[in-house]
């Protein structure tokens, strides 16, 4: 497998690459990461079971995306594939530090940038790609609210259900969601899983994003999710509204695009997500 892993990098890079040193460096829940060098350059690999050579790939291009925007630091998709029994994904090797309040602040800034990145097309992506393990439907569509109850918080009350989970206020909540949602949106492009594990500084202070689950839609939803398992420094939104003010009903807004979170914990870990969403739930109809 790691043969023909150093031949493709090979390849693509122009640049004969041969690995001597493998590490496990971890992959949370989902994949196996690697750490792979020759001793001068040095790879991060992600592997998983040969079926989820599509989630690479579409990680890939939505590393390829974000890159495009030239805003915020993404680590750069080199190849991907099959090898022997795994699918594979090689990035670029960033070493990651702790950063200081500036490093957040220009993150902020940074973010907003990427986040005026926008797409004729509406709201969506060019592929359906994943969030975690779970497929998340990325079909074109002109309405936000219209995207984000069926391809959303439908979609993952659909799956939630056939897991047992049961949500009494969940039709009322869709039917309400044109009228919680009745800010103007324009498409902008998100990384779609922002949370404190999905961003970091480099060892110089730089800002990095990445693991995304790339579409265009409300901002807010990136926004929303730094704040969904502790929070990012204060400094990070302070950057961000000097590029990019929030909109008016965010903080009311926020509790409703976290849920879609919390339901996709639900449907990929069960125990008591349902419970967190029932309070969402209730939380925003109230």
């Amino acid at each position: 497998m790691w043969t023909q892993i150093d031949a493709q990098i090979s390849q693509v890079t122009g640049e004969k690459f041969q690995s001597q040193q493998r590490r496990s460096v971890g992959g949370r829940c989902i994949n196996q990461g690697y750490a792979i060098s020759n001793g001068e350059i040095t790879y991060f690999v992600k592997l998983n079971q040969p079926s989820q050579v599509a989630m690479f790939e579409a990680e890939a291009m939505g590393l390829k995306e974000m890159l495009a925007t030239a805003s915020i630091r993404i680590p750069k998709p080199i190849c991907w594939g099959v090898a022997d029994n795994s699918s594979y994904i090689v990035l670029e090797w960033l070493e990651l530090g702790s950063g200081n309040s500036n490093s957040w602040e220009e993150m902020g800034r940074k973010l907003a940038a990427m986040h005026k990145a926008s797409s004729s097309e509406g709201f969506g992506w060019k592929i359906n790609n994943t969030i975690g393990s779970t497929p998340q439907i990325n079909t074109w569509t002109a309405e936000w609210t219209k995207f984000y109850i069926k391809y959303r918080l439908g979609y993952q009350f659909q799956l939630a259900k056939r897991k047992g989970g049961n949500f009494p206020s969940s039709e009322k909540l869709l039917a309400a969601i044109p009228e919680l949602l009745a800010h103007q949106v324009q498409p902008s492009l998100v990384h779609g899983d922002l949370w404190g594990g999905n961003a970091g500084c480099t060892n110089l202070g730089e800002p990095v994003i990445f693991d995304p689950a790339t579409y265009f839609g409300d901002r807010e939803v990136d926004i929303a999710m730094t704040e969904l398992f502790g929070g990012f420094p204060a400094a990070f939104y302070k950057g961000y509204n000097e590029v990019f003010p929030l909109d008016a009903g965010y903080e009311q807004r926020k509790t409703l695009y976290n849920l879609y979170h919390i339901l996709n914990h639900f449907n990929l870990f069960g125990g008591s997500y349902a419970s967190q969403a029932n309070r969402m739930i209730d939380q925003i109809l109230r």
